[in-house]
């Protein structure tokens, strides 16, 4: 069987972009997202060693913006499960940008960024009212491209499914722990 002209010209280049691709995407994820959701997670942690297991009531209001309001942004008022998903998220923001960037368990971070990514977005939209922003949600096939949540966001996710689906990539500990894994 013979191959092709172009078969032979793209082969390299799919092998290339195979190794490149995904370690780019650790480095963009590194460069525009790792201090942005690092920084996101500060804001949340209260005081001392463990304030990631007592959130400042600051989250709660990021997290749960109408919960907070309904009971007059008194956290004691909330339950076990708010408390639960604001740990959980504050412990994700500094948990699974770290594994990305690192390139340990990639795969299972960028899906679970992904997630988190996708909430964050309905509660921006639902939670703090960005609907009644103008320009805030977006509107894909439009000739604007600096919508917060639509067109900024779809970038994010893009950077992640490249991990999610190509791995970790060269340079990373995936590679080190997991030789035989893609």
């Amino acid at each position: 069987m013979t191959t092709s002209p172009l078969a032979s010209i793209t082969r390299p280049v799919n092998r290339l972009g195979d190794a490149l691709l995904p370690l780019l995407a650790r480095l963009v994820f590194a460069a525009v997202l790792f201090m942005y959701y690092w920084n996101s997670g500060l804001t949340k942690l209260g005081d001392g060693l463990f304030g990631f297991l007592s959130p400042s009531p600051g989250a709660y209001v990021q997290i749960f913006p109408k919960a907070m309001e309904a009971v007059g942004y008194d956290t004691s008022q909330l339950g076990v499960f708010h408390w639960a998903v604001v740990t959980g998220g504050t412990i994700a923001e500094f948990v699974l940008p770290v594994l990305i960037v690192i390139g340990l368990f990639t795969r299972l971070a960028a899906f679970g960024m992904i997630g988190f990514i996708i909430v964050q977005s309905l509660t921006d939209l639902f939670g703090h009212g960005g609907i009644a922003h103008e320009g805030t949600l977006g509107a894909w096939f439009d000739r604007m491209s600096d919508a917060l949540i639509l067109d900024q966001r779809a970038f994010w996710v893009l950077c992640l499914l490249i991990l999610v689906f190509k791995g970790a990539g060269a340079l990373s500990i995936d590679r080190l722990l997991f030789r035989n894994a893609p």
